[in-house]
């Protein structure tokens, strides 16, 4: 590593080096154009910033939904709930998921445009299916998530590879909040706990044998990391560094 690393939020590149703009932004839908081949950074949150996921039960049913929604054919959950997720025919997917981090109130997915419309349609089913589920379970009406979804193209190998970073490490701030100004305190306790957060793909990329693993299309994607442990290096570069902006 050459001097420290910054982690940069989207807002800190430049909008020529980005390629894209916000597909969502103050509740007003603008252009944006999905092109097969390229990669987003998609996020959404709850409304009013609210929690989306209250228990184990819900982050497991939205991980499940990420596999099972990503389809051209229609999802009928209470049909695969109980089913192994390598058992289940999907056919043709509609993207490609290079990872994918999960928090209370919010979610980040990096994904590759496969078929035309496909991030759209994507989100579009996750968002309904989750939300019906999550207003079921909680005898609760209206809209759960924060306008439709927000998305940034990662159009240059600087922002992609960052990516992988940002998304795996959000959970770092829920036991360390000031980490991003001052660096990790505890590089021990940290490291423990972002292996123990099951609700990222964060383990998948460290070589774990667990279902959640068919979410992801490494291959899709370029291969920064020579190895596992090639991409937990990587990733406690940043952790190290003392310079954070997320």
């Amino acid at each position: 590593m050459h001097g420290k690393l910054k982690l940069y939020h989207t807002h800190n590149f430049p909008r020529k080096a980005l390629g894209g703009s916000w597909c969502i932004i103050g509740g007003m839908e603008r252009k944006f154009s999905f092109a097969p081949g390229e990669y987003y950074h998609v996020y959404n949150r709850g409304v009013e910033k609210r929690k989306i996921f209250l228990s184990d039960k819900d982050y497991k049913r939205f991980i499940r939904l990420i596999y099972l929604c990503n389809s051209k054919k229609p999802v009928d959950f209470g049909e695969v709930k109980d089913i192994p997720l390598v058992e289940i025919e999907r056919g043709e997917t509609l993207v490609h998921v290079g990872a994918y981090c999960l928090m209370s109130n919010h979610f980040h997915l990096l994904l590759r445009e496969k078929a035309d419309q496909g991030v759209s349609k994507f989100l579009g089913k996750i968002l309904t299916a989750y939300s019906m589920y999550f207003n079921k379970r909680y005898e609760r009406k209206g809209r759960l998530f924060e306008n439709k979804f927000q998305a940034q193209h990662a159009d240059n190998d600087e922002y992609l590879k960052y990516l992988f970073a940002y998304i795996h490490l959000n959970p770092v701030k829920l036991i360390e909040p000031d980490w991003k100004s001052v660096g990790v305190i505890n590089k021990g306790n940290v490291k423990k706990w972002i292996t123990s957060y099951t609700y990222s793909s964060y383990l998948d990329y460290l070589g774990y044998n667990r279902e959640e693993k068919l979410l992801i299309d490494r291959t899709e994607f370029p291969d920064y990391f020579s190895s596992n442990q090639g991409f937990e290096k990587y990733l406690e570069e940043w952790l190290l560094s003392g310079d954070l902006i997320l």
